[in-house]
């Protein structure tokens, strides 16, 4: 029977990672740190931390790759002979909205993938610590197993 103790930090190891919007990497010292003081003490708890953990470093993975994607096409459009951006002199910059590249289209649907994303994450989040709570086992979808 898991105890309501291991059910609360369970739970509180998925929110942790929310500490990001407060604290520079806090979605990784937050559940890493409660995982690491746990995990010795129940078995719930530490396949919960380490579930959040391999998520999180899942999603970094992920936005490094998109990240990666995404630049060379934004670079490419700048040097593609001022497309969208048109600039004439220091004082006077023009916008040219008629005819942007369709390297701009896929930036920006790449750009999309990654909001959409970002709330999937929330939403996953969200999905594993109320499994914690009920003292159910969550496995975040497409997370890379880096511990075992």
């Amino acid at each position: 029977m898991i105890e309501n103790h291991q059910k609360n930090i369970a739970t509180f190891i998925h929110l942790s990672t929310f500490s990001r919007f407060l604290i520079p990497f806090g979605n990784f010292i937050g559940p890493i740190l409660l995982w690491i003081m746990n995990k010795d003490k129940s078995e719930f708890v530490d396949q919960h931390g380490k579930q959040a953990i391999n998520f999180q470093i899942s999603i970094l993975l992920y936005a490094i790759i998109i990240g990666m994607i995404t630049i060379p096409f934004f670079i490419f459009n700048l040097i593609s002979g001022f497309d969208f951006l048109n600039i004439n002199a220091f004082d006077n910059i023009q916008i040219n909205i008629t005819k942007p590249s369709p390297l701009l289209y896929i930036t920006g649907g790449l750009g999309f993938l990654a909001v959409v994303g970002f709330i999937l994450e929330l939403i996953f989040i969200v999905k594993a610590a109320l499994s914690a709570r009920d003292g159910h086992e969550y496995n975040y979808p497409l997370t890379i197993k880096f511990l075992k």
